[in-house]
């Protein structure tokens, strides 16, 4: 099945994963003013989760891939499945809080085009980042939870 944990198409699911989400990171820190909402802090943390376990994952994959081993055991599977809804749950109120202020800041408040200087562009690309790796972490999270069914 696509997006299998040992299998190719798994390996380049969690490498898109851990790149979406540094690169969400990577954009909202160069954005100045992003610390003074706390919903782009959260962002930036939840987003370092996210690298860390789409990482971690990405190296059992490959690992899995070059002793040729099967990670179709009920346990990992399970472990796999309650850490991607954690993490997904953690990223989809992350992602969904920092649009809600960036729709704020841009069109109700004005702050873009303030003295503040605050770089809405930035903060929106960062945001659309996370919505990416947020959505191929649920393709992971819905193949590991069909695949646990069937072990």
């Amino acid at each position: 099945m696509f997006g299998s944990p040992g299998r190719m198409s798994g390996f380049a699911l969690r490498c898109a994963q851990w790149l979406f989400a540094a690169a969400s990171i990577g954009v909202m820190v160069t954005a100045p003013g992003f610390f003074n909402s706390t919903a782009f802090c959260y962002l930036i943390a939840s987003m370092g989760l996210q690298i860390l376990w789409s990482f971690g994952l990405a190296c059992l994959d490959l690992h899995a891939l070059h002793m040729k081993k099967s990670l179709r055991n009920s346990v990992l599977l399970c472990l796999f499945a309650i850490g991607d809804w954690v993490v997904a749950t953690l990223s989809l109120a992350a992602a969904s809080s920092s649009a809600g202020v960036a729709i704020l800041y841009s069109r109700d408040l004005n702050y873009c085009r303030s003295p503040l200087r605050i770089s809405c562009s930035k903060i929106e690309i960062s945001v659309a980042f996370a919505f990416v790796s947020w959505f191929l972490l649920a393709i992971s999270s819905l193949v590991t939870f069909w695949l646990l069914g069937t072990v």
